[in-house]
């Protein structure tokens, strides 16, 4: 099996499993081959969860769901030291926490307070946690796929600025068409509403194999330059637009560069294109850029978005010429 198969193999299974959203489950697979964090927002019952978990079915590896809650402490999601009794000598010896798997599922990440969302910056950047002074590594194939519920305000604490930026992209997820919840009601009357077992799992390795095909994906100066132009586009857009200028407070950071960057070569490997093109880049902007801008006052009370402002700065900022 090539990791092109597998991949096919795995965005199959997924769409079997979560119906009429495609979209999410494209983007949730760029995280993978990206090695991005993923934040899913939606209403509830939109299936967020079993995205992640038909990911997480499809491939060999560990499975963590953590559920945040206000009451939860960093040792719950970290692990602590526990003192054991060896031979009359007491020493401490550390507890892995759910944190230490491949696909981790932050459910309702903006359920958990200031310190739990310490803890995860530290996991989800570098790969590792610190306890009592000593850092253990995470998995080589580590990503967060965190969920989020934008309706209810009671008991959550807003993702700070810098745990934001730590998402590759930020997907949001709407009802399905018409035709997909006709098919949930067909599959539930032929009791087929399960995930389709896989007869072998998607092994690691091919993950990898993957991401290093991905990485291969040719960006050329002209495109390179043009994904500069959109990033700096948003930190001084008075260069481009006096309306740009009133929308935005502050621009996307670095991460949104490399982000925008590896998810367009994603994007591009995914159908089959050895270059990224324009193309590439417009299809994952608005999820790369929207959570990381922060829009002014003169903007929320005009009642702009996040999207409008970055189809305007498309607008405005010149295309690469070829």
């Amino acid at each position: 099996m090539t990791p092109r198969e597998a991949i096919g193999i795995l965005e199959d299974s997924m769409n079997a499993s979560v119906l009429g959203q495609e979209h999410v489950v494209s983007r949730l697979i760029m995280g993978l081959l990206a090695d991005g964090n993923i934040l899913v927002e939606g209403l509830p019952g939109l299936a967020k969860t079993k995205a992640v978990r038909a990911m997480a079915d499809a491939i060999d590896g560990k499975f963590s769901r953590i559920q945040f809650t206000p009451d939860l402490l960093p040792l719950d999601v970290i692990g602590t030291q526990l003192l054991y009794d060896e031979d009359g000598k007491q020493t401490f010896h550390f507890h892995q926490g759910p944190i230490f798997g491949n696909i981790i599922l932050a459910d309702e990440i903006n359920r958990a307070p200031a310190k739990i969302q310490s803890a995860m910056l530290e996991a989800m950047e570098e790969k590792q946690v610190t306890v009592a002074g000593e850092t253990h590594k995470l998995p080589d194939l580590f990503i967060v796929m965190a969920t989020q519920n934008p309706l209810e305000q009671e008991g959550t604490f807003p993702l700070s600025e810098a745990q934001k930026d730590r998402f590759f992209m930020h997907v949001k997820i709407d009802y399905a068409k018409m035709d997909a919840e006709f098919q949930m009601i067909k599959m539930i009357q032929e009791e087929r509403f399960t995930q389709s077992e896989l007869k072998e799992k998607i092994s690691q390795e091919l993950i990898f194999a993957a991401r290093r095909e991905v990485a291969k994906v040719k960006l050329s100066d002209a495109l390179g330059h043009y994904i500069i132009e959109l990033v700096f586009a948003t930190r001084y857009p008075l260069r481009h637009s006096k309306q740009l200028e009133v929308m935005i407070d502050v621009g996307v950071s670095p991460r949104a560069t490399l982000a925008l960057t590896q998810c367009a070569q994603a994007n591009a490997w995914m159908f089959g294109r050895e270059e990224v093109t324009v193309v590439d880049v417009h299809a994952v902007i608005h999820d790369v850029f929207h959570h990381r801008l922060v829009i002014s006052e003169h903007a929320l009370m005009n009642k702009r978005t996040a999207e409008e402002i970055i189809d305007i700065l498309l607008e405005h900022v010149p295309l690469p010429k070829v």
